[in-house]
């Protein structure tokens, strides 16, 4: 199994399955009263703490439906900051994402600079940095990006921040950041993701989880909910919902989002999951996957004819092959072996790509696998 391009195939420890599984938690919604549901907005406290951190942001809100919507939602809040409606997708950006936002942008008014990725081995960076000008509101790069490349986001936060843009940054394999700087970090305004990777599993496309973070002074555009300590008359910790900027809450034409309910259920996986690694954990987890990933494309590099495009990655690389990938992609499904990714089903029409193969690998994968797929990969090629 070696598909990725936005949802991993990562061990779920069985004890999340279990605690999910909790009447409080699987049957519980979070009531309009809702600080009769200490429990629940507490598992929304835990959540939004950890994913602040994890993404390198001052704050983080209680999940948003999936990665897809939450870069959306960025893309919305940004034009709200900014009073801008041009926004700039990198190349490297999910195309799934990437249609999203076309699809909400046809109601909104947005701009929407679009561009197809190349087979090089640095990402578009040099381009966007060109593309800013005083009427773009943000820029939104992926990272790692589709082909698993991983860059600097330094220099185009720097250049955001001269034009007075934001930096949206969008993280498909949270697991990455165990290993790699947060775009937080290197100066990314508004950071989203998709959580899956992290407790929720495959679940054959759904549910799953938005990852939502800011930096503090853009708060209150943020959408969605945010949960916050506080204590109670009797001076006890107690949990309340500080922000509720949703249209069920306040006036439609001030609230910052239609989203309704949030994927609190999966943010419980999520923050379960996270809480069983703890930071160690997770760094250990990231390690594994980095190590199995660099050993599977040096392998797979090895077939005659194969080309490694993406020398800088996380888990994720991208293979050129010297013919088109989707049909080796077919024929080695019908052999068992979901080989990867063709970037001709993501970019259809698109010639320069039809022959690059996106391959994911994580700690699930065995040297077995990895061989297995070198011997067909081979077979197939010849």
């Amino acid at each position: 199994f070696f598909l990725g391009c936005g949802a991993y195939k990562h061990h779920v420890p069985a004890s999340v399955d279990h605690i999910i599984q909790r009447g409080e938690f699987l049957t519980a919604y979070t009531p309009y009263q809702p600080e009769i549901a200490q429990g629940t907005l507490q598992v929304m406290f835990e959540f939004q703490t950890q994913v602040a951190r994890l993404l390198g942001t001052d704050v983080a809100n209680a999940s948003m439906y999936d990665g897809s919507t939450a870069c959306w939602e960025a893309i919305g809040m940004a034009r709200r900051i900014t009073k801008r409606a041009k926004a700039i997708l990198s190349g490297g950006l999910h195309p799934h994402y990437v249609s999203v936002a076309k699809t909400m942008a046809k109601y909104t008014g947005d701009t929407l600079v679009t561009a197809v990725p190349e087979l090089t081995v640095e990402p578009d960076t040099a381009k966007l940095i060109d593309l800013i000008d005083d009427e773009t509101s943000c820029v939104v790069v992926q990272y790692p990006d589709i082909l698993g490349r991983i860059s600097d986001l330094s220099a185009l936060a720097a250049a955001c921040q001269a034009k007075k843009a934001l930096l949206v940054a969008v993280v498909t394999e949270p697991v990455a950041l165990g290993a790699i700087k947060s775009p937080g970090e290197m100066g990314a305004d508004i950071v989203v993701g998709e959580g899956q990777s992290i407790g929720v599993g495959l679940q054959f496309g759904g549910p799953y989880v938005g990852l939502f973070g800011c930096k503090e002074k853009y708060v209150r555009q943020m959408p969605g909910r945010l949960t916050g300590e506080t204590v109670d008359a009797e001076g006890k910790r107690g949990f309340v919902l500080t922000l509720s900027t949703r249209e069920q809450h306040i006036r439609r034409e001030k609230a910052t989002s239609n989203i309704c309910t949030s994927s609190v259920l999966c943010a419980l996986a999520w923050s379960v999951h996270m809480t069983l690694l703890g930071e160690k954990g997770l760094r250990q987890l990231a390690a594994l996957n980095h190590a199995g990933a660099s050993a599977a494309a040096d392998r797979l590099a090895q077939v005659s004819g194969v080309e490694l495009v993406t020398p800088t990655f996380f888990n994720e690389f991208t293979l050129k092959l010297p013919k088109e990938a989707r049909p080796v992609v077919r024929e080695l499904a019908d052999r068992g072996i979901l080989a990867g990714v063709s970037l001709g089903r993501l970019y259809p029409g698109e010639g320069a790509l039809e022959n690059g193969l996106v391959v994911a690998v994580t700690e699930t994968t065995t040297a077995e696998d990895v061989e297995t797929l070198a011997a067909a990969l081979q077979e197939v090629l010849a």
